[in-house]
């Protein structure tokens, strides 16, 4: 499993662990940064991980700041990305199992080493379920995105138009 690994400066001493046990554990890991704790803005690096997760060339993501809000808002903007934010073990394998999030999200000022390390364990295992209803709601997911991006491109080419 390919994995892209990135954060910003809140979340660059756990990035760095994260790297390293990642590595450890066996996968191939793409660090995109930052790569010290000079500020950064976390759209920047959200953007880094979430382009090869959403062309295939990596099978997941992992962002890091400092709450993790920031970088899955930022995160959930890209086509094709389904980031969840996980601080505790049933998010980390529900997010997968039922929604198939392909990025997770991880506050460094919110959980530890240890935990961040056991969240991570827990999303890497998850699959997918096989279950109908999951199915039809991630394509459900999929409609809204298009949806929602056709609205936006008819308002670009027509500002005068509006949404019912």
């Amino acid at each position: 499993m390919k994995l892209i690994v990135g954060a910003d400066h809140a979340g660059y001493a756990l990035k760095v662990i994260v790297v390293e046990a990642l590595r450890g554990w066996g996968y191939e890991v793409e660090d995109v940064g930052t790569h010290s704790e000079e500020p950064v803005d976390f759209p920047d690096i959200t953007r880094a991980v979430c382009d090869p997760v959403r062309q295939g060339n990596a099978d997941r993501g992992m962002l890091v700041c400092g709450t993790g809000i920031g970088a899955s808002m930022a995160a959930n903007k890209f086509p094709g990305i389904r980031a969840a934010l996980a601080h505790d073990i049933y998010s980390a394998h529900q997010c997968v199992e039922h929604d198939d999030a392909n990025v997770l999200c991880l506050g460094a000022q919110i959980v530890g080493d240890r935990v961040a390390l056991d969240l991570i364990r827990t999303y890497l295992a998850a699959e997918l379920r096989p279950e109908e209803q999951f199915q039809r709601r991630i394509a459900k997911m999929a409609q809204l995105e298009k949806s929602a991006a056709d609205e936006f491109n008819v308002s670009r080419q027509n500002p005068d138009a509006r949404s019912e």
